[in-house]
């Protein structure tokens, strides 16, 4: 099975600056484990976890849809191409010029039917700025930031069980049942950019409490970040009230990031079995 080291196609907030850190994780569990995915994203840790673990169950609740990208690549390949050549006599890194912004704009009103936009945004866009249609991207400066390589997915989530789009809380019933069974839990993040989660709307304060139910007695790996209080709020109860969280007694791992030059974040792995 072929290794990624990130997801085979741009993902907001993709796990591979965790991937050392994960795999460590991964030691803390059984080998042969029902691992389920609850927030697939990219996918990932799924295949991640299945590589690490070949006889293990893996789960990839493809939430965002993000095998449907995977199956338009050579689409979006083509595409990329012919941006490439409209943009080959222009400098790398530099903001593309109005006249070709306008052939790339043509090109892109050509394309019929599904367009990865997501992807078109990393080639096109300065980095981390995402957008979804092409009304967004009229209004935007561009960059030439093309990829020299096509975009490659050969045995990406190769002996994955794939659900679609699933409710977290549906998967979470389904196998909470089972004695050898872990939770990847990965949700949006509280106090981040989310335009291109697909289920954007979803997330509000109390959706993202309800989610620590998982967490209760059951082993689970889970992400957040330093943007949230809730580790901070978690830790307080705890220490004023002499209350378990389902945080009590777990290892917790934390990584800086730095999103622009001048800013920065902090992002937390928290693992714990039962």
């Amino acid at each position: 099975m072929k290794k990624y080291y990130r997801s085979p196609l741009p993902f907001q907030g993709q796990k591979r600056n965790f991937l050392k850190e994960f795999k460590q994780a991964l030691k803390s569990f059984p080998p042969n484990a029902t691992y389920v995915d609850l927030f697939g994203g990219s996918g990932l840790l799924s295949h991640t976890i299945k590589q690490h673990y070949t006889d293990a169950k893996v789960v990839f609740n493809d939430y965002d849809n993000y095998t449907k990208r995977l199956k338009n690549m050579e689409k979006t390949n083509k595409l990329i191409s012919d941006l490439r050549d409209i943009c080959s006599g222009e400098e790398k890194r530099i903001k593309i010029p109005q006249p070709i912004k306008d052939k790339i704009l043509s090109r892109l009103e050509q394309e019929k039917g599904y367009v990865d936009y997501i992807s078109i945004s990393q080639n096109i866009l300065y980095p981390m700025n995402y957008l979804n249609d092409l009304e967004q991207f009229k209004k935007e400066t561009l960059y030439n930031l093309i990829t020299k390589k096509k975009y490659e997915n050969e045995g990406y989530l190769q002996g994955v069980e794939i659900v679609h789009n699933c409710d977290y809380l549906y998967l979470f019933e389904k196998y909470k049942h089972l004695d050898n069974v872990v939770y990847v839990v990965d949700p949006p993040y509280l106090s981040t950019d989310i335009r291109t989660y697909s289920n954007k709307n979803y997330w509000k304060l109390t959706n993202y409490l309800n989610v620590l139910n998982v967490l209760t007695k059951t082993s689970y790996i889970y992400f957040t970040s330093n943007k949230s209080s809730i580790l901070e709020l978690l830790q307080w109860i705890e220490y004023n009230y002499d209350f378990e969280t389902p945080f009590t007694g777990a290892t917790k791992i934390v990584k800086n990031v730095s999103s622009t030059p001048k800013s920065s974040y902090q992002d937390i792995m928290i693992y714990k079995r039962i």
